[in-house]
């Protein structure tokens, strides 16, 4: 009954029949209480959306396999300090059990979210180092602003780690499988009624395998048993939550092995005293795959099909054995029957050394990707985003044209202020990944900024179709309110995202945004500051703070806020400007002129960076270099009455007249703002009037 319960609970996780397999499992923990069935009841109800009933069941447990799921269901309501008390007893134990590498980085989450940057940093090192295909450790690296280089994450060097995880637990499969022939029959027929039902308990969200990465690694002693993992997403909200185990499901499983191992070798004999060489293929073939997939978790569908097949040839493996025997007792000597079997495990060393050398050149193939990857996501952190373009057009076709690609590719060109690459990039990641979320909260901004009211519109309708309790979606909502005008919506959207997820600093960042359009300062400060305690790279709060400041004419302090966002981000042609607008306002000229000439070379299309340098060298008397960037910037952006004015007083300052007056009433004609009416009609009032005796008047 036992056993039938729980791979009926296995079952409906798998089916993702999470409410059936709480029930189920409720009625295994009353009839047959143990911990082992403790924590497959503490799964089902994380797996639920229940952390509150995993934490009370699982609290005060000792074994490793139950503090590693209490953590979980502690980090999942935000209580630190008790998740970091479940994990330290274990943390020197890391490198030694399955889940090391996975304790090592719910170990960095936890530092990160409690303000330890350097421990939360060192252990997400720790965890590559242990498991060199952990990418969700390596994504916090990048977002922390501390990862290495690709080429050393994922370089070479991190091969052997790979190969030692992959390759090593295929050969002890192998070594198991040619043991333990003495089992008598009924034993044999018992662990094989067991053994089928427990191969099926093994889906794709186990703890064991979020630091395995499904590349095998040593069988935990207690309740740990393997399973595939789906789960290294850049987010911790979204880690799937852990399998508990059970020890019999690890013993039972290599049982099977044991007796496809035998049926393999009990047929080999078979062929070779009948010369029936078609038969041999097919069970030799069976054994290689059963080798296979012993060494590699995700091919648990062709395993249990390889085992249904060797048991369903249970009366031609006892027909063979006692053919064998007739054959072997015929031989003239045991040198034949040795021979035999030499000649069997030559075969089965021969198609291991073959299968290892596919299995290094698929991880030196994986490493190459990752390597590729890990390049272009660092540099899209570090804001190199013509770098990170670079490397991803390295990509394959078939990689390139993914979601989650397209989705970086948007976000560069969104860094860049190209918003109609971005518009196509984040277009093609929609169709091809229609029902994914992840930084479409970016792609809102981008619609945005373009004014594309009815795409947003359309977008932030699908995403609430998608997922209403989504933070991105919320940020759609208010991205599209905003842009209509209507800021006391946009900001309660803006507030929900933040009530969904307290820790997305994207949402708090917009929360600030729509208060300085609403003129609220205060309130928009304490937004930024939130978001900049989540999120201390966030430049984008460091440059609303610098904002808000600058508004309120408060120049050092602006100043502060904007170099932190330029040393974040010091390839922002926009906070370039603003820091040297502040620079011009505190009356430091050459420094603001230095930091307007930066701007331009970074983003030779941003018009206001020139129009600045254009009245700073005004102020240093460089008149004729002034005119020249203005009269480039008329050919750009001929409707801006500001350049008109700025030219018609550098030709005033020449005595041009002329010019002067002509330029001063093109820039009234292009309708100004009022302040800028008064100044222009003020400028040609005094116009014929000499220099000298305008500075007396």
């Amino acid at each position: 009954m036992e056993a039938l319960l729980v791979n009926y609970v296995e079952k409906s996780l798998e089916q993702y029949m999470r409410r059936n397999a709480v029930f189920l499992c409720e009625r295994l923990y009353a009839e047959f209480p143990s911990e082992v069935n403790l924590q497959l009841l503490a799964r089902c109800y994380l797996n639920n959306n229940q952390p509150h009933s995993a934490y009370y069941i699982l609290k005060g447990m000792q074994m490793f396999q139950s503090r590693y799921l209490f953590a979980i269901a502690c980090l999942e309501m935000d209580l630190f300090c008790e998740a970091e008390a479940a994990l330290l007893p274990v943390k020197d134990l890391c490198a030694e059990v399955p889940n090391g590498a996975a304790v090592q980085y719910l170990l960095g989450i936890i530092y990160r979210d409690t303000d330890r940057k350097n421990k939360s940093i060192e252990h997400f090192r720790k965890t590559l180092s242990i498991d060199p295909l952990f990418w969700a450790a390596y994504e916090q690296l990048c977002m922390l602003g501390e990862a290495e280089e690709a080429a050393v994450c994922f370089g070479d060097a991190t091969v052997p780690c790979v190969q030692e995880h992959y390759l090593g637990n295929a050969s002890s499969c192998l070594l198991i499988a040619d043991t333990d022939h003495s089992s008598d029959s009924s034993q044999r027929f018992g662990l094989e009624y067991l053994s089928r039902s427990h191969l099926k308990q093994r889906e794709g969200n186990n703890i064991r395998d979020i630091c395995e990465n499904n590349h095998g690694g040593p069988i935990l002693t207690g309740a740990v048993r393997q399973s595939k993992n789906s789960c290294c997403s850049t987010s911790f909200s979204s880690t799937p939550s852990p399998v508990p185990t059970q020890i019999r499901g690890s013993l039972f499983f290599d049982s099977g092995l044991r007796r496809s191992a035998r049926l393999a070798a009990g047929q080999r004999s078979l062929n070779t005293s009948q010369g029936s060489e078609n038969k041999a293929k097919s069970l030799h073939a069976s054994t290689k795959l059963s080798s296979e997939t012993c060494s590699s978790t995700f091919c648990q569908g062709k395993l249990l099909e390889t085992y249904e097949v060797a048991v369903s040839e249970l009366e031609t493996y006892e027909v063979a054995v006692s053919e064998f025997g007739a054959t072997s007792s015929s031989l003239s000597s045991t040198t034949d029957v040795k021979s035999i079997q030499h000649e069997i495990e030559n075969t089965k060393l021969s198609s291991f050394i073959s299968d290892s050398a596919t299995i290094k050149s698929g991880i030196s193939d994986t490493m190459k990707l990752l390597r590729t990857l890990g390049e272009g996501y660092r540099h899209l952190c570090m804001f190199r985003c013509k770098e990170a373009l670079n490397v991803y057009q390295k990509l394959s076709s078939k990689q390139y044209n993914t979601g989650w690609i397209l989705s970086q590719v948007g976000k560069a060109y969104f860094e860049l202020v190209d918003y109609l690459n971005a518009d196509y990039a984040f277009s093609l990641a929609r169709q091809i990944s229609p029902y994914n979320l992840e930084e479409m909260d970016v792609y809102s901004t981008v619609l945005y900024h373009l004014k594309q009211d009815m795409k947003l519109k359309y977008l932030a309708q699908e995403m609430i179709l998608v997922d209403r309790f989504a933070p991105q979606t919320w940020c759609a909502i208010g991205n599209c309110y905003s842009l209509q005008k209507d800021h006391e919506s946009a900001l309660k959207s803006f507030q929900r995202a933040v009530q969904l997820n307290s820790r997305f600093a994207y949402a708090h960042t917009l929360s600030g945004h729509e208060y300085v359009i609403m003129e609220d300062y205060g309130k928009g400060v304490e937004c930024y500051q939130t978001s900049l305690h989540v999120d201390a790279r966030h430049y984008n709060s460091w440059y609303g703070l610098g904002m808000i400041y600058l508004r309120q004419e408060k120049f050092e302090f602006a100043e502060h806020h904007f170099r932190q966002a330029y040393q974040i981000n010091p390839l922002s042609s926009v906070i370039m400007y603003y820091l040297g607008t502040t620079l011009e306002a505190l009356k430091r000229s050459e420094e603001a002129l230095e930091m307007m000439e930066k701007a331009i070379v970074i983003d030779n299309k941003n018009p206001l960076p020139k129009y600045s340098k254009a009245k700073l060298l005004v102020t240093l008397g460089k008149l004729n270099e002034a005119l020249e960037i203005l009269e480039e910037l008329k050919e750009c952006t001929p409707r801006e009455s500001c350049i008109y004015a700025l030219m018609g007083a550098i030709y005033k300052r020449n005595k041009k007249y002329d010019k002067a007056m002509l330029h001063f009433g093109i820039a009234l004609d292009l309708k100004p703002s009022i302040v800028d009416v008064a100044k222009i009609e003020a400028a040609i009032e005094k116009l014929i009037i000499p220099d000298e005796m305008e500075e007396s008047l």
